[in-house]
């Protein structure tokens, strides 16, 4: 049986993950032994004996204060000892500045590991996310998967500092002052701390799992809010054309409201924790001091052993404060954590197999034998299609929409796995090639080309980062842009808004064909390239797109029929099969399916029904 893909079941390690502590402390581990943090076990070994200290001097300076206490007061009528007082005063004072500068100085330590570790684990997930197939990106949104991204790299930063720097330590100056109190003064004092401890820790995990509910509810809320926020800008175009202003905001004004509501319930939740948490506490507090006291009028306590049991628990209490919040998110954290190695787990649809090869020295032979396809959930793909295409030469595949054009080329570029026969490049199977080397080996131009929100140069050189400027100006000149990149204000520096927005289409697309020039592919891929451009652009643009064509194999997906006349071979479909295939005259003399589009559009466009 085959593992499910990343558009199947593995959704679900991402949408309802639910983390055990445990497995994150496991998974905390194998990280921070990771080679790439080789550098930081040092670093590590002086926290964990910094942390150790802490604890053994937050026992010991209330213990040596009680002492200071005892000498300058003390029983029976003896006079004071006010230099040995003041020594051991000093000592505790100096004990007690220490046990709280040694957590500071591991922290100092310990937040260049911490961020590295988040770097590392964030870098594995956005480098996995890269990998994952178009059904995975196609079915996501961009800002819900950066939202799981950033929550479980934050993660390893709560669960390191809780569980190790904090939970950790208090329970170890649990012990440690338990011992203590019931050797040095009376073993019923360490009962009820120990006691009190445990309802206490019982009262906040019981009200913090009730909260960690609220919380995820609140999260959801907050990713939905989010991610909405970020496709509504990001679309902005989109909502200013159909006068949608209005109507997103109040989209916006809805998943915020929701948002809020899920916020107030989460922190009221917090105000009931407090007032428990405070109220065990000091019902603690009070039975000790009362013990205390009583041992002091009975004898069996001096005065400076009554303070140094009350600065003990205070001491002990002190980061109890913060458990039920330090709990919530610690199991907060696990999920996060969890839904993070959710995406790092998942599987991609299509992936290099074992022995794949890489595609050297392209020729641009493309072959498509009896190759067959469906989308998932839909009945139409493509059917028993077959080609050849000989290097150099031209193909263009026409239809109406949904017949299965673009399907074809992303069929070569091995963004879908065939389900029946193969697609051959320079006569190899693309599912024995790596990858990386056939989409090398390709150069897209698409309908419409997104930028990214950066410079014209950037965008332009994307295709080979390491291009000199003279390579950069030929490939714009070839691609008609350099004249308008050498008439803006700032040139190549100019930035293109976000997804190019600052530009026209036409001006888009030339930049995406520049940037396919630099590139030099072996095959040319255009899909749709100049179809939302107006006439006197497509011009333009097309004259770009002759030029990058030169010499190379090129696939066109066409629906402006005025384009593909120079193919070598047109082939028509209608419902993901082939219907009509030849050049354009002998298309035209079929009278068939082709010859009728191209008399509809010559019609539209006022044009000639011969073939000039």
């Amino acid at each position: 049986m085959s593992p499910p893909t990343d558009t199947q079941a593995n959704h679900d390690k991402i949408d309802s993950a639910d983390g055990g502590i445990g497995v994150s402390i496991l998974r905390i581990l194998k990280l921070l032994g990771r080679s790439e943090l080789a550098k930081w076990r040092p670093v590590m070994a002086i926290a964990v004996i910094v942390t150790l200290a802490a604890s053994v001097l937050e026992v010991v300076s209330p213990l040596v204060l009680g002492h200071a206490i005892n000498r300058a007061a003390p029983e029976g009528g003896e006079p004071p000892a006010f230099a040995a007082a003041a020594m051991w005063l000093t000592i505790g004072i100096s004990v007690r500045f220490l046990a709280a500068a040694l957590p500071q100085m591991r922290d100092f330590l310990f937040a260049p590991v911490s961020q590295d570790a988040q770097r590392v684990a964030s870098v594995d997930a956005f480098g996995h996310a890269q990998l994952l197939s178009l059904n995975f990106h196609q079915t996501r949104r961009t800002g819900a998967l950066n939202r799981v991204i950033e929550r479980g790299a934050g993660a390893i930063d709560y669960l390191i500092r809780f569980l190790a720097f904090n939970i950790g330590p208090t329970f170890i100056r649990l012990v440690l002052a338990s011992i203590a109190l019931g050797v040095a003064y009376d073993y019923r004092l360490a009962l009820i701390a120990i006691s009190t401890i445990i309802i206490y820790v019982i009262a906040t995990v019981i009200i913090t799992e009730w909260r960690v509910r609220q919380r995820r509810r609140m999260n959801e809320a907050d990713t939905h809010f989010r991610a909405m926020a970020v496709d509504i800008l990001t679309n902005f175009e989109t909502v200013k054309s159909f006068a949608a202003e209005r109507r997103e905001t109040g989209r916006f004004d809805k998943a915020m409201g929701n948002y809020n509501d899920r916020y107030v319930e989460t922190v009221r939740s917090m105000y009931v924790l407090n007032t428990v948490q405070a109220l065990v506490m000091n019902f603690g507090l009070l039975a000790v001091m009362v013990l205390s006291a009583w041992n002091v009028i009975d004898g069996r306590m001096q005065i400076g052993d009554l303070t140094a049991v009350m600065l003990m628990l205070l001491s002990l209490y002190a980061p109890l404060n913060i458990l039920g919040w330090a709990w919530r998110e610690i199991k907060q954290g696990a999920v996060d954590l969890e839904k993070l190695f959710g995406l790092l787990s998942m599987t991609a649809d299509i992936s290099d197999a074992p022995d794949a090869v890489p595609l050297t020295s392209p020729k641009g032979e493309v072959t498509f034998e009896h190759v067959g396809f469906s989308h998932e959930g839909r009945a139409v793909g493509v059917s028993d299609v077959s080609f050849h295409l000989a290097p150099g030469r031209k193909i263009a595949f026409v239809g109406t929409s949904g017949a299965g054009k673009s399907t074809l080329l992303k069929l070569l570029f091995r963004f879908y796995e065939v389900d029946s026969g193969r697609v051959l490049v320079d006569g190899k199977d693309v599912r024995t090639l790596t990858q990386e080397s056939l989409r090398k080996a390709l150069g897209l131009v698409p309908q419409d080309v997104v930028l990214f929100n950066d410079t014209i140069r950037y965008n332009i050189g994307y295709a080979r980062p390491d291009a000199s400027e003279e390579e950069l100006r030929d490939a714009a000149r070839r691609a008609q842009l350099l004249d308008f990149i050498d008439s803006l204000p700032d040139g190549w520096n100019t930035r293109v808004g976000e997804r190019g927005l600052k530009l026209s289409g036409g001006e888009k697309q030339r930049v995406g064909i520049a940037r396919v020039i630099l590139a030099d592919p072996a095959i040319l891929v255009l899909d749709e390239a100049t179809s939302a451009l107006d006439s006197a652009t497509e011009e333009a643009v097309q004259d770009a797109l002759e030029e990058a064509a030169s010499g190379r194999t090129t696939l066109m997906v066409a629906h402006r029929l005025s384009t593909v006349k120079s193919a070598d071979e047109i082939i028509v479909l209608e419902a993901g099969r082939v219907i009509e295939r030849g050049n354009h005259a002998t298309l035209l003399a079929k009278d068939g399916k082709y010859a009728d589009m191209w008399e509809r559009q010559a019609k539209n466009a006022d044009l000639a029904l011969v073939d000039e």
